[in-house]
């Protein structure tokens, strides 16, 4: 039964930090045996990861790389029902995605200074998505098509081969409505490792993006500095603030929608009404017995589903900016009236009919959101993730002769004499600049 409790200022916020403890950092032993991996397949290349891939997948396929042809092949091998479901989830993603272009500028001086700025996408992206039991073709949209918006030049997709060496086809369909370049089979923390530092077969790369397990995320926190990555995923999450006109039924489903993706899973509901609190707890037990997952949904729940009642919506608000989730359901009679006060979460839906999974496949806005309190400082998953900005400046001779002494008199200040002696080479003989010192 998931827990109950009522807010008192204290109680709550107890309960709150043991369910933002259920993440963690990896254990010595998965650092370490990632490590490996990592300094494996840098020195070793494609034939330690072929040596991981035995180990681990239980095959290498005779042919690892997939073309456009193949994904396209697969696209059109697909269910219709499917084809024509992602091929509007995909427009929908590239029609909210494609707002989030960000331009250069140029600034102009009438003193012949010329300032700007250049946005240009990565040249090369690396996206990991699961193949096997945890197989999402949505995770292939929404880390894909951000990308191709912002310029990148090549999307390469990693994935584990199935049993029989092949490809998910439903995960080959996705990446090529997707846009993905190019897809290699293989997985793990020696796929990761691969795209960091590159191999015969897989090229190094700028960014890795896409969920993984344990072994993955390890992997990617590790590498970063020789590549970026897209952030360290905790477990996933859901808030729901609801009051007592929401329905108790949508509520449960909703809050075991993000239970049945793993046991250290939180689903938590703040209420200012103790009899939908009640309810809703009811309407959880019934529906666990009826999920394909309800083994996995129930131990999060058990673990980590919490109900609190609020003693306003002011008490809710605050409590939802404080916990920052992931996913934020607004259930109350007028759910537009708070969204002004949420200053924290990854992704808000309001109202009864914007359920979260709206959002993790179909609406546009992106599913690859900070979890674990960090949606305090970070964002969704965008097209400013997969673009560099650069900057240029232009003087000219008078532009810079009227700033020289100021530029002196600040590299003097931090004690950088060839710093200033750049400045004062290029005016030797002109008359004086700024004193030394």
């Amino acid at each position: 039964m998931i827990r109950t409790i009522q807010a008192n200022n204290k109680s709550e916020f107890e309960a709150i930090a043991r369910i933002g403890d259920r993440g963690g950092a990896p254990d010595a032993d998965t650092e370490a045996t990632v490590r490996e991996i990592l300094e494996n397949v840098r020195l070793r290349g494609d034939e330690a990861v072929r040596a991981y891939g035995l180990a681990f997948d239980g095959c290498v396929p005779d042919r690892p790389t997939l073309t456009r042809e193949d994904m396209k092949a697969a696209f059109d091998s697909a269910p219709c029902g499917f084809r024509d479901a992602i091929t509007a989830a995909a427009e929908n993603i590239r029609r909210y995605h494609e707002k989030q272009v960000v331009r250069g500028y140029e600034l102009r001086g009438e003193d012949g200074v010329v300032l700007g700025q250049i946005v240009r996408g990565l040249s090369r992206v690396g996206l990991y998505v699961p193949g096997g039991t945890a197989a999402y073709p949505s995770t292939v949209l929404m880390n894909a098509i951000p990308a191709k918006i912002a310029g990148v030049e090549e999307l390469i997709m990693v994935t584990p081969p199935g049993k029989t060496g092949e490809a998910n086809p439903l995960i080959a369909a996705a990446a090529f409505a997707a846009g993905v370049d190019r897809a290699i089979l293989i997985g793990g923390a020696q796929a990761v490792a691969a795209l960091a530092y590159g191999t015969e077969t897989v090229p190094k790369v700028d960014k890795i993006v896409g969920p993984g397990n344990v072994f993955v995320a390890a992997a990617k926190r590790m590498i970063y500095g020789v590549a970026d990555i897209d952030m360290i995923a905790g477990p996933s999450e859901i808030l729901i603030l609801a009051d007592a006109g929401a329905n108790p039924a949508f509520v449960a489903a909703d809050l075991l929608s993000q239970a049945e993706h793993d046991a250290r899973s939180a689903s938590v509901l703040l209420t200012t009404d103790e009899g939908l609190a009640e309810r809703v707890a009811a309407e959880i037990e019934t529906r666990l017995d009826d999920l394909d997952r309800g083994e996995t949904a129930r131990a999060s729940i058990d673990g980590n589903g919490l109900i609190i009642i609020c003693r306003s919506d002011g008490e809710m608000t605050a409590l939802a900016n404080h916990i920052a989730p992931e996913h934020l359901e607004i259930l109350t009679e007028e759910p537009m009236a708070l969204l002004p006060e949420i200053r924290n979460a990854g992704s808000v839906f309001l109202g009864p009919w914007s359920p979260e999974p709206l959002g993790d496949y179909y609406a546009g806005s992106n599913h690859v959101l900070p979890t674990s309190g960090t949606a305090r400082f970070a964002s969704p998953l965008g097209v400013y993730d997969f673009v560099k900005r650069m900057s240029y400046t232009r003087y000219t001779k008078e532009a810079l002769k009227a700033a020289k002494d100021d530029i002196i008199e600040i590299g003097n200040a931090e004690g950088l004499t060839a710093h200033t002696a750049s400045i004062r080479v290029r005016f030797e003989g002109e008359g004086s600049c700024a004193s030394e010192k």
